[in-house]
This record gives structure tokens, sequence and C-alpha cells, in this order.
């Protein structure tokens, strides 16, 4: 069995080791620049197509690969290794299954700055940012891979003495893992390996605007030990790959993280039962949100509420998820508090993260930049204050300067719309009352914070406050895997809470097996 499990460690790049090991790792990552990377069915490395380009959203005329892109006839090809290989890995013992993930891991920790500068370069992460992902990404193999021998073992039931009873949990079989671009290393691996750790077999459609990161997985797994198969590399559209492979009979579940309205039509089309299908396909969905954090009267140290307001809304240029995209400040403390955010988020410094100093990098391309500046212009246009930022600079990369918009209404597009990317709109409230009142009018549900001194507010917000993760007097991001179990409510998904003990059931289908002893009476119970 394994030791117990443990959150892989932030590197320090104060330290001038790892400073070091990282400009050597991004000088390695560079040298790859401009390299085609195949579609991978079966094992099979297949070229020739039509590609596409992954670019760098910080220099956008430097091209960091091309990749071919796959079609229906690959989807349908996939569909044929994955069910194959199938056969052989849902037998495996749970310990193969799960020693694929540790050595997957090891592996990973060992090239961890690689992989950090690889996202440092595709995706625009400033070296925390990618150093984090990496990470998680360690952290979801190694906890995955303990969680499996927990469901794979005995599970525990009633015992009667007349029969042998078991409850087993078995895989679903084959599924589609269609992962982000913000989390392309962690979320994806963790959408993957979950899949895998519980004898499933994957086609992994990459985002198309993070497909490098995901092939040097993939390529992991294979050098880990992972049979042909298991894992299907198919880079590519939506259009040609994604909805494809969603509506296929033969497809058993989707694995989904990404927008709302992505979410939703894949929800719909997999939930339409097509001729040959035999089940009803199992959706697995996180779809964002529309975060607040609530600050209180009643809260003495302004100044560290104000350094996480501005980590949660502008880490990563608000590319998250999680990112706190709405301020709601009692009006009391607002003409106190809010210039402290303005602060400190002017004091953010940009530029392109291969640059070990930069807080702020781009966006990840060119179309999310337009859609940012339309929203900070409806922002304004809709009787917001530009109290921050609001520029756009575009000379070499998709740059947007932090945002910060004040006196904001609650009912306002800024407010209500998911913007993701590095705007923050900050709203008024009469009281804690009239707060929790904003934070909750929203059809997302996935993280919020509270700070206040005031234990019956934070017990109001324990009760009151509906998202699924949910952050007393602490920023409302950097969710770590096996502590804070991540999946929101309504529009942000099915709750799956990633990272958490609840997971990789959602894998799995239970069955229930009983043998009558020898000599023992029928069973005379009237249930099912």
């Amino acid at each position: 069995m394994l030791s117990e499990f443990r959150n892989e460690p932030l590197t320090d790049f104060n330290a001038p080791a790892e400073k070091t090991a990282m400009e050597t790792a991004l000088k390695t990552v560079r040298a790859e620049f401009g390299r085609e990377y195949p579609v991978v069915i079966g094992g099979e490395r297949i070229t020739g197509l039509k590609t596409y380009d992954s670019i760098n959203p910080s220099h956008k005329s430097q091209l960091l690969g091309r990749f071919n892109k796959a079609t229906k006839q690959h989807v349908e090809q996939a569909l044929d290794a994955a069910w194959k290989a199938f056969g052989s890995w849902k037998r495996q013992p749970v310990g193969v299954r799960a020693g694929l993930l540790v050595k997957t891991a090891a592996l990973l920790r060992e090239r961890k700055h690689e992989f950090s500068a690889t996202m440092v370069y595709e995706v625009g992460k400033t070296w925390p940012e990618a150093d984090a992902d990496t990470a998680e990404a360690i952290d979801f193999l190694e906890f995955y891979a303990r969680e499996a021998y927990r469901w794979g073992g005995e599970q525990p039931i009633t015992k009667i003495a007349s029969e042998d009873n078991a409850l087993v949990y078995v895989p679903l079989g084959v599924g589609g893992v269609i992962p982000p671009w913000n989390f392309p290393l962690a979320i994806m691996a963790g959408m993957t390996t979950a899949a895998v750790a519980t004898g499933n077999c994957v086609i992994l459609k990459p985002s198309s605007d993070a497909p490098w990161i995901a092939w040097r997985f993939f390529a992991l797994l294979e050098e880990a030990g992972m049979p042909p198969g298991v894992v299907n590399f198919l880079s590519g559209s939506g259009a040609e790959v994604g909805d494809p492979l969603v509506m296929s009979p033969r497809l058993r579940f989707i694995s989904f993280t990404g927008s709302k309205e992505v979410g939703l039509h894949i929800n719909e089309e997999a939930a339409k039962s097509r001729p040959g299908q035999l089940w009803i396909k199992r959706v697995v969905a996180e779809m964002g949100g529309k975060d607040a954090i609530i600050v209180d009267r009643d809260y003495a140290n302004l100044d560290d509420a104000a350094a996480a307001v501005v980590a949660s809304a502008f880490g990563f240029q608000g590319q998250k998820c999680s990112a706190c995209s709405r301020l709601i400040v009692d009006d009391a403390i607002y003409d106190t508090f809010v210039p402290m955010v303005v602060e400190k988020t002017k004091a953010l410094r940009i530029g392109a993260p291969e640059e070990g100093s930069t807080q702020i990098g781009p966006v990840v391309s060119e179309s999310a930049m337009r859609k940012i500046k339309e929203f900070i212009e409806k922002g304004k246009s809709e009787g917001g204050k530009l109290l921050a930022g609001g520029e756009v600079r575009d000379a070499e990369g998709f740059f947007i300067e932090p945002t910060v918009i004040g006196d904001v209404a609650p009912e306002g597009t800024i407010s209500q719309q998911e913007i993701f990317g590095p705007v923050l709109a900050v709203s008024r409230a009469k009281d804690f009352d009239d707060a929790l009142r904003i934070a909750n009018d929203t059809e997302f549900g996935l993280t919020g914070a509270v700070f206040t001194d005031d234990e019956s507010k934070l017990d109001r917000a324990r009760e009151e406050f509906f998202v699924g993760n949910l952050y007393l007097n602490r920023k409302c991001t950097g969710a770590l895997v096996g502590v804070h179990p991540f999946g929101g409510f309504n529009m942000s998904g099915t709750d799956s809470k990633a990272g958490g003990r609840d997971y990789l059931g959602l894998f799995l289908q239970a069955k229930a097996i009983s043998r009558r002893k020898t000599g023992a009476p029928e069973p005379s119970g009237a249930g099912e």
C-alpha cells in the first residue's frame, strides 16, 4: 500500500538554485519550439493531416508547435482502440493502475520545471502560477492512486448469516475527456487519470489553446508504461472532434471542464439516446463561476483582505473559474477599503511571464482579449467607475491591465456574466444581509469568500452563502487536492468535487454480488 497522501510542496523561486533550474528549463523548452505533434490512436502516431498552431500569447508571432487535426473518422478509430484496450485494462489489479499514476507522478516531479516552463510559454502563466499547476497535477496523480485502492477494496455492507455478500465497483467503459486551457496540466491530468485509475479508457481531446502541455503529459503516461489505447490523444477542434465524440452512442461518459455554454451543449447532446446506445451517458462537468468576496465592516485587518482580493482577482490574469470577479464591500468601509484594493492592483508588474519577476502575464488569446475589453466598456457604459487599469497592450502579446471598476450595480452585466479575465466589479452593500443577497444573486455557485471578525456572520455565511467552495477570512482561489474538494452548484456544474473522496466514484458503477451458503434457506424478503 502507499503512504499517506501529502500535497506537493510549491517551489521557492527566491532560492538561487530553484531560480537557476527554472531558467534552465525555460531554455530547454524553448529549444523545442516549432515541432509537429501527431494524433495518437491505440499507440499509433498519425501525421500528414491538416494542422493548427499553438502560439505564445506573450509573443503572438512565436510558434510553439504544430498539431495534427483529428477528424470524425479518427474519433471512430479511437473508440475502436479504446474499447479494445478496455477489455484488458479493466481486469488489471488496482495496484497496476495506481502504480501507473505513481510512476507518472515521479517522472513529473523530476521534470516539474520543464512542464511549468511549457505553461509559461503556451498559456502565459507566471512562474508561481505554473509551478502551482504542476504541483496540483502531481497531487491529483498521487491522491487518485490512493483513492483507487479504497474504491477497489472491500466495501462496508450489512452481513447476514445465510449469504456471502459483496459490493464491488466496476469501471464504466470508454469516456471522452475535454479539459480546459486555464489549468492545462492539472485539470487535464486529473480528469484523465481519475478515469484511468478506475479501469476506464479515455479519448483525450485537449484544448486547442493548450495542446502542447497535454501532449507532454500524454507522452509521460506512455513513458510510465501506459498500454496503447488506454489514453488516445486527439488534438483538433470542437466541431471535428468534440461533437462527434460527445454524440457517439459508443461513448459511456464525458468529463468536461470549460464554459457554461459548452457544458450545457455537451449535457444536452449526451442526454439524447442514439441508435445502438446501451446506456445513459454520464456527464461530469465543471462550468465556471462568478465568484464573490464579501468584506464586512467588522473585519479589522483590511490590508490583509485587500491583498487577498487582489490575489484572487488577478492571479493568472483572472482566468480561473474560482477567481474573484465580484467584490462586495460594506458601505460603511467602502471608501476606505476600495482605494486599498486599487493601490495594490496598480502595483502589479505586467510583462512576459518568462521573466521571473512578472506578476501579470497575457490573456490566452486575441479573441479572449477582445471579449474582455468589450466587458470593460460595458461596465463603464452601465455606470461603473473605472478605478484602475482598463487598457489593452497588444503590440506584441495579448495583455490587458488588471482592471477595477467601482460602483457596479449588482444586476449589471459585469456583475452577472463570466468575464474570465483581469476585471473586478466592485459593488456596495448596505449591510451583511444585503451583501449575502448580492453574493447569491447569480446563476453560478462555485467559490466565495467572506472577511469578517463577527463569528455570527461567519456562521450565517456557512449556512446561507450558496457555493460549492466557501472560504472564510482567506482568498477564494488556491484549492488544494484532498484539502478543498473542488466543484460548484447551479450553473457551475455537477458539483463533481475534483480532488475529493467522492470523485473516482463518478467513473465507476456499483455491482452487488450475493451467494447463498450451502444449506441456507432462500431469502424471504419482499424487496427489489
